[in-house]
């Protein structure tokens, strides 16, 4: 916003420096009349002998020279406040400049202001910190955006072909069509609904409560079993009451994607997936409630479990239109976890498969 133009910060500091240095010298003229020359005589001695003056003739002495010294101070007060001013707001200076290249966009610049830590450099500190992380975030949201539009334009264009041919060929059979496009329809109101679920929670705007994640894993466990049975896999749930505090509905949406990707990415038959819960008291080296995913599967690097948790990825490669998702599982289940202050750590399973391990944080007593 535009704001009228006011006296600058190093203006002012100056005067206030001349100003206080002029208060000081006069006080200090002012003790020199109360303590010394209230003494004099205000009669000399009018007799014979030496001359004795008087009051006023040490006044008239000691006037003009106060007057003199006066302004020797204030042109030094501003002098010197000016050169003090404007070196003690050099590193405002720099966080200024640094601050309107960020404005422009260029979020590389950093500060890096060298010296012993006071408050200018406490405050550069935080401002680099900030740029980091607001480049991280934009920088992710850039490619988040990019492989959306990439995904959310795949199942628009098998759509617009879908219905070319259908067009061209009306003999084509209306059934097998209709059956094309509801699968494809409904893998777009799927990433449509996991685009807005990852925004819901990079805003935090949900209420929290106390949640059980036993409780919400057993609820997953219980409606992905069909799914289980269908693909003869066996799906385990064990563990303790494990309370933490956040939004019910998005931590069950954290829980069954776990699951649910814990189902299709494993063995084509015989799998298994343990699903458990604990809990580590304040007094351990990690507190918190503790829900751990576990799936038989193929064998993974670490340079592939590593990239597991970034939008549109999944451990063969990037996602395409079947029965894996949208390739937001873990995404999702990553946002959801940082939104709840925890952490969420991946490992690859020596005999192959996946164990996902989520730390959130202890709900209060």
């Amino acid at each position: 916003m535009d704001r009228p133009a006011g006296t600058s910060v190093r203006l002012k500091l100056t005067l206030s420096y001349a100003g206080f240095l002029m208060v000081a010298g006069a006080l200090l003229l002012a003790t020199v009349w109360v303590f010394l020359l209230r003494y004099v005589p205000e009669d000399g001695n009018l007799g014979p002998g030496p001359f004795t003056p008087t009051r006023s003739d040490l006044l008239d002495a000691f006037a003009p020279r106060a007057a003199q010294a006066l302004a020797f101070l204030l042109v030094v007060g501003l002098v010197g406040g000016w050169f003090l001013a404007g070196r003690m707001l050099a590193p405002l200076t720099r966080i200024t400049q640094a601050t309107r290249r960020a404005a422009t966009g260029s979020l590389s610049h950093r500060i890096e202001m060298e010296g012993r830590r006071d408050e200018f450099r406490e405050l550069a500190d935080a401002f680099d910190t900030m740029l980091g992380r607001l480049e991280a975030h934009v920088g992710e949201q850039q490619r988040f955006a990019a492989n959306a539009s990439h995904e959310l334009r795949t199942p628009l264009a098998v759509t617009q072909t879908l219905l070319d041919l259908a067009r061209k060929d009306p003999h084509r059979d209306p059934e097998a069509l209709v059956d094309r496009l509801y699968a494809v329809n409904a893998r777009a109101i799927d990433l449509t609904q996991a685009l807005l679920l990852l925004s819901r929670t990079d805003q935090g705007s949900f209420a929290r409560e106390t949640v059980d994640l036993s409780l919400l894993a057993e609820e997953a466990a219980e409606t992905l079993l069909p799914l289980a049975e269908q693909r003869d896999i066996t799906l385990e749930t064990s563990g303790d009451v494990a309370a933490t505090t956040g939004s019910p509905a998005l931590l069950l949406q954290m829980t069954t994607n776990l699951v649910h990707n814990a189902i299709v990415h494993n063995l084509p038959e015989h799998g298994a997936v343990r699903v458990t819960t604990s809990v580590q008291p304040p007094s351990a080296p990690t507190p918190g409630a503790f829900l751990t995913v576990e799936n038989t599967g193929e064998k993974l690097s670490p340079q592939v479990v590593a990239t597991l948790a970034e939008p549109f990825r999944r451990g063969s490669g990037r996602v395409h239109a079947d029965h894996s998702g949208v390739g937001l599982g873990l995404a999702i289940v990553e946002h959801i976890v940082r939104a709840h202050g925890g952490t969420l750590a991946l490992t690859a399973r020596p005999a192959g498969g996946l164990c996902v391990t989520v730390r959130l944080p202890l709900a209060p007593q």
